[in-house]
């Protein structure tokens, strides 16, 4: 772990970032992921929803699912499922998931891809291993992430993006200790593949043990840390950070306060983490709409939830099996 490595010494360079001149960030709260069951019964840790969700905006949900080595007949997904008013980006770090939507789109999702599904306007999607994890077991691991849509991009068509590992913009510490994938968004002038309606910055950092990563980072973006495996500090007063830990920092539901984050990692690291302290820190420009959510679907007001159960019911959020269309890499320009 994990799939997407390089030499961190060969790439570009974040920033230096001048320690007075600098506004960094504070964590305000740290939050222990819950364990939930989803789909056909994998576990997942969920950091979110269960804090004040305007701590998080425009993110919805997070769920972690593994790391876990499953033995043969073990690996599990989810049935087909719908969903309204939202996107689900789904990153593989390690193993493989399949995924199928009634626009056409999907396909293998695999080591250090993500695939990002724009529900918009109504969509049905599964999620399943391959046959041969199912069969033989393996090593899995992935992350959900629900990014929130403002109320003037609810109603777009329903989208599919394809975000290769190769595609991940790679970036170095200012120091050259630590390897940076950029997903999604924008940092220092570097930009992500996927392509957002909500501004977000979504990155996988692996931080080397004793090494600190400093980040620029929009005053007007919320940010958040979370650890999928080893241990570290966030934050200029060096709050601990563990495995399955979200780190939330100050100014991430008001103006901004700040334009800079830092973590460290441990000196030393627990086993199974020899490559250095794996993290997603990402954040976005808050929506600060009201959210209306049951269940699957997320919308502003009651009324479009109703709606939304009534269109899923009437068969206008797709027809299983889908045909095969298209689909947006993540070259394409957006739809909207």
């Amino acid at each position: 772990m994990p799939a997407v490595m390089a030499d961190p010494l060969t790439l570009p360079r974040l920033p230096v970032l001048p320690e007075a001149e600098t506004g960094w960030r504070r964590v305000a709260k740290t939050v222990t992921a819950a364990r939930h069951l989803e789909g056909e019964g994998f576990q997942v840790r969920r950091p979110f929803p269960g804090i004040d969700l305007s701590l998080a905006d425009p993110f919805l949900l997070l769920d972690h699912m593994g790391a876990v080595e499953y033995a043969p007949g073990e690996a599990k997904g989810t049935p087909w499922h719908p969903h309204r008013g939202f996107e689900t980006v789904t990153y593989i770090i390690d193993g493989a998931f399949q995924h199928q939507d009634t626009t056409g789109g999907g396909g293998l999702i695999a080591d250090g891809a993500t695939q990002w599904m724009t529900a918009a306007s109504g969509i049905q999607h599964i999620e399943q291993p391959p046959p041969e994890l199912v069969a033989k077991g393996g090593l899995f691991h992935g992350i959900q992430l629900w990014v929130n849509l403002p109320r003037a991009q609810k109603w777009v068509p329903p989208r599919y993006q394809d975000i290769e590992a190769r595609d991940v913009k790679l970036l170095a510490a200012d120091d050259g200790s630590s390897l940076v994938r950029v997903i999604a968004g924008s940092v220092a002038g570097y930009d992500g593949p996927g392509v957002t309606y909500t501004p977000i910055n979504y990155l996988h950092a692996t931080v080397a043990p004793g090494a600190r990563l400093a980040l620029p980072w929009p005053r007007e973006f919320n940010a958040l840390a979370y650890v999928l495996s080893g241990r570290g500090t966030a934050g200029v007063e060096e709050a601990p950070l563990d495995e399955g830990q979200l780190a939330v920092f100050a100014g991430s539901h008001n103006q901004g306060t700040g334009d800079g984050l830092v973590v460290r990692a441990a000196d030393v690291q627990p086993a199974g983490s020899a490559n250095g302290w794996e993290i997603l820190i990402l954040g976005g420009l808050p929506i600060r709409e009201p959210i209306a959510r049951y269940g699957p679907f997320v919308m502003n007001t009651r009324e479009e939830i109703v709606q939304a159960f009534d269109d899923f019911q009437a068969g206008r959020m797709g027809t299983i099996p889908a045909e095969k269309v298209p689909h947006q890499s993540s070259a394409d320009e957006p739809l909207a």
